[in-house]
């Protein structure tokens, strides 16, 4: 029999429309959205704009970097230069065995060893003798004894050979010393991480080289500056030159955010004053992290232009206004629907009313003139804020707030005139000296100024000619109570009897209590009339302005949800629900059951649910393994239904191990073949 077998390779393209796609970003995005039509440029309106947020709060941590790192470079610098000219500073250092030590505020042997490595890139033993196979395996390798007269000979060829190679240039700047000789900078990343023993040793040792070495320290510290005390004993952190560079503290890195982000009509996407609270109640009583603040800022970004169809319509303005007449007529209708607009349609005349129900090409005319209202709403907003924050800032027991983002809740919840701290704050306002009211009126008119919009303009006008009155001499009302006083004092040298004195002391009381303003009384009145008045005008709250939802994302139980997480809660779910979080429809069960298809850790835990304080292990293990051979299909009439096998063993005992590891039971003493249950419920 012969038989000829001819290979060969053949290359059979798919056609184009059987190829997978690749899912991107924007069909994440696009998937499972209300509305299809413009789910893509709501995805380009959100990836733009957070394009820009993250630029902006990216800037501020960048900018808040440079400056730390320019503060470490001067000192640095300051340190090494006086280490190269021998200046008294240094000397004094020398004789007193002191490191030149930056405290930023953000096994011995073995500890030597890396420190050389880094620096000087090769290989360091700690002992003097190595092993024998350790040695023929480094034949090539060349190895260093691990001790600081080592670096120092390794520092002195190093600078030697750098100092010979410009020789013959003329040194002119710190810059250049700094190349011939740079100093070893030792950076503890995590000052706190440190066996406390071993870096008192460490610095002990370095101390003895430190008129050899330009050696300096940078500690990293997380908590406080009064770690390094706590952690050194006096005899060592004595030989510590500390010089402290604190850094913004993350509330007031939040503060820096939240003003640049949220605190702007730069952005047209906003959150009302729950969503806001929620996350900063987040940062204050969870974690202090501004990074996880921003992320979920962004979560709420996504959330809005996912879940809000209308969302196209926040954008820029110009943008916005042309997105307006390019409404389906389904988003007119979601339009109409918005409670801010049906509340709009109700405050105009009848005829206007059937022209805002019926006609969808003057509605997109109402909308353009809406979203530009809207947005000169924020851009009078944000100024007038601000102003009464600098008036209120410094009031005693801060009535408004010490932060400006108090301030910017109150004002989103309610009316904040109609709040009772308001009326305390305006009172305190009435009791402020001159110089105090002034400056802070002066720093509101720096605020308005840069400010385009008409109202805020006649605001400025009215605010200069305020501050223009105070600083005019004199009284413009006479102080008729100081007059009476004098008169009345000339009167009661005369003899008089106890009638005429009687009432000479009546009029007296009386003239004190109807005394005349002064000038400064009459002008502080105004000026308070004045923020109050621009208060009432534009620090309303957002829900009373018509298409305040287009821009506005007020979903807070969402948010909450995924950013303050309950593990307890999400773990018992997926072990009595395995449907919930899978979505496999061979899990699907009715309410209170586990399909015995489900993973073995969810058939043990609702088997341990049917079980009372101590679980037999033997029982439930029987009875696991019923329900597995069930899932299997077996015959339950047969022999080998529900008998345990080495298999089924073993996947109970992982199963137990991982309840365990979960906290749902724990080993007892009182039975040794018994687990005792950590949750409620069960017989």
């Amino acid at each position: 029999m012969t038989s000829s077998v001819s290979k060969g390779c053949f290359v059979f393209k798919p056609s184009a429309n059987k190829r997978r796609k690749t899912p991107t970003v924007e069909d994440y995005f696009t998937h499972g959205c209300e509305d299809t039509e413009n789910s893509k440029l709501r995805f380009r309106n959100c990836q733009t704009l957070w394009e820009k947020m993250k630029a902006d709060t990216e800037l501020l941590q960048d900018e808040l970097n440079r400056k730390i790192l320019d503060s470490l470079l001067a000192f640095i610098r300051k340190s090494v230069s006086t280490f190269q000219r021998g200046t008294d500073d240094w000397a004094s250092r020398m004789r007193a065995h002191e490191i030149p030590t930056a405290a930023l505020v953000l096994a011995l042997n073995h500890m030597l060893q890396r420190v050389l490595e880094r620096l000087m890139g090769t290989s360091v033993s700690v002992d003097n003798e190595e092993e024998p196979e350790q040695r023929s395996t480094n034949v090539n390798q060349k190895r260093v004894h691990c001790s600081l007269i080592t670096l120092c000979n390794w520092y002195k060829t190093v600078t030697k050979k750098a100092a010979s190679g410009t020789a013959r240039k003329k040194r002119t700047s710190v810059g250049k010393d700094m190349q011939q000789h740079p100093p070893i900078v030792v950076i503890f990343k995590d000052l706190e991480a440190f066996n406390p023993k071993v870096l008192q040793d460490f610095i002990l040792i370095c101390s003895r080289y430190v008129e050899q070495l330009p050696l300096m320290f940078v500690f990293g510290i997380a908590t406080s500056p009064s770690t390094i005390q706590h952690m050194l004993p006096h005899s060592v952190s004595s030989l510590l030159g500390i010089e402290l560079f604190q850094s913004l503290s993350c509330t007031q890195h939040l503060a820096s955010v939240i003003d640049k982000v949220i605190l702007t009509s730069q952005f047209p996407f906003k959150l009302n004053g729950k969503v806001l609270q929620v996350l900063v109640s987040i940062f204050l009583y969870h974690d202090f992290s501004v990074r996880n603040f921003i992320n979920g800022l962004q979560l709420a970004l996504l959330e809005h232009f996912h879940s809000q169809p209308l969302s196209v319509l926040c954008c820029k303005e110009a943008a916005a206004l042309v997105h307006a007449t390019e409404l389906s007529h389904r988003d007119v209708e979601r339009l109409q629907q918005l409670p801010s607009f049906m509340r709009y349609v109700e405050e105009q005349g009848p005829q206007e009313q059937v022209e805002l129900l019926t006609s969808d090409d003057h509605v997109k005319e109402v909308c353009q003139k809406l979203l530009k209202d809207l947005c000169k709403y924020h851009k009078n907003y944000y100024p007038t804020l601000r102003c009464l924050h600098i008036l209120t800032a410094s009031l005693p027991k801060y009535p408004l707030g010490k932060q400006i983002r108090e301030l910017h809740i109150s004002c989103l919840e309610k009316n904040v005139w109609e709040n009772d701290e308001y009326v305390s704050a305006m009172q305190l306002l009435r009791m402020m000296a001159k110089d105090e009211l002034t400056s802070a009126l002066q720093k509101c008119a720096e605020i308005l100024k840069s400010v385009k919009t008409k109202k805020m303009r006649a605001a400025l006008l009215q605010l200069d000619n305020l501050l223009s009155k105070f600083d005019q001499p004199g009284d413009l009302v006479e102080n008729a109570a100081g007059e009476d006083l004098t008169s009345t004092g000339k009167g009661l040298q005369k003899k008089t009897d106890l009638f005429q004195l009687q009432k000479t002391l009546l009029e007296m009381k009386t003239s004190r209590r109807t005394k005349k303003m002064s000038q400064f009384e009459i002008l502080r009145d105004q000026a308070l009339e004045f923020i109050d008045s621009l208060v009432r005008s534009h620090l309303a709250p957002p829900e009373s302005q018509p298409l305040y939802e287009v821009c506005y994302y007020s979903s807070s139980a969402v948010l909450r949800r995924h950013l303050n997480a309950t593990p307890r809660t999400s773990i018992q779910t997926a072990l009595s629900n395995p449907y919930h979080y899978l979505k496999n429809e061979d899990l699907r069960a009715e309410d209170g059951t586990v399909s015995n298809a489900a993973p073995d850790i969810c058939i043990v835990y609702k088997l341990h649910l049917e079980c009372g304080r101590l679980i037999n292990l033997y029982d439930w293990l029987e009875a696991y393994a019923t329900v597995v051979s069930a899932a299997e299909g077996k015959d339950p009439d047969s022999a080998d239904f529900g008998k345990v096998d080495e298999l089924k063993h073993a996947r109970f005992i992982q199963a137990v191990s991982e309840l365990e590891f979960l906290g749902f039971i724990k080993s007892t003493k009182q039975k040794t073949d018994h687990v005792s249950r950590l949750t409620w419920g069960g017989c």
